[in-house]
């Protein structure tokens, strides 16, 4: 049984950080359902797994990929969780190159930093059966431990994309024929307005900033149309990935309307 000490374990320890998967072209994926829909994908390099864990899900442990298991010390120095669940696959890297953009409707993420928001808004663009993420500028890395498990498998299902270059995105979802739409907290314009006028029928680019400061006046200026959620209450706003949740589905009802 291997322990924290094995050179393979030790290895896979480096993938915890962007700078290790970075180096390697591997990342870390934690827990029965993330590492099924890991082994769906096809893309599994390995697991590691404790004796526990392998009770627990028998079928996950009688595949075709080399199956290592380790001490319970050994799977918590591979987990980026308080309660480790004892099961890790080591992936290759899911992220693909603007050439594979693909629409009608995309959720590109700017400046994005907490894990947590970007993974749930790739679950949600999963769910409203966007063709692509893009995770643009200094968004937080998408093989990040908790952005994975916020995706909740999503980062297997459509194509992730990462692009430093803002300039290179836009023109990347003009020439796909995407109208930029951002979503921002102080339009003039709301997402009831847009809807009433038709405009969400075209294939869009959603355009999310991050929660704490959302999206710069550069970046507006870039947009076809700016929109914010309406409040009917006396929340003061959404955060990130609730609102775009309710962008991307009102773009996925009209895009299925229509």
């Amino acid at each position: 049984m291997f322990t924290e000490r094995t050179p393979r374990v030790a290895s896979a320890r480096a993938l915890t950080r962007r700078a290790g998967r970075d180096k390697a072209g591997r990342f870390l994926v934690e827990g029965a359902q993330a590492v099924r829909e890991a082994l769906a994908f096809g893309r599994v390099h390995e697991l590691f797994v404790t004796e526990a864990a392998a009770e627990r899900n028998p079928s996950l442990v009688d595949v075709d990929v080399p199956v290592s298991f380790v001490t319970d010390k050994a799977a918590s120095g591979l987990s980026e969780t308080i309660t480790p669940q004892g099961i890790i696959a080591v992936c290759d890297l899911v992220d693909r190159p603007l050439t594979e953009l693909a629409g009608p409707l995309v959720a590109v993420m700017v400046g994005v930093s907490d894990p947590g928001n970007a993974g749930t808004v790739t679950r949600v663009a999963d769910a409203a059966g966007a063709g692509s993420v893009v995770f643009a500028g200094a968004t937080v890395d998408p093989h990040n431990g908790k952005c994975v498990r916020a995706s909740t498998g999503s980062v297997f299902h459509l194509p992730v994309i990462r692009a430093r270059s803002l300039d290179e995105v836009f023109a990347a979802c003009r020439s796909a024929g995407l109208r930029l739409v951002a979503a921002d907290g102080h339009a003039t314009h709301d997402l009831d307005q847009a809807t009433d006028a038709g405009e969400l029928t075209a294939p869009t680019a959603w355009v999310f900033g991050s929660e704490a400061h959302g999206l710069d006046d550069a970046v507006l200026a870039e947009m076809d149309s700016v929109v914010k959620v309406p409040l009917y209450g006396a929340a003061e706003s959404l955060n990130l990935a609730t609102a775009a949740a309710v962008c991307l589905y009102a773009s996925a009802r009209a895009l299925r309307a229509g």
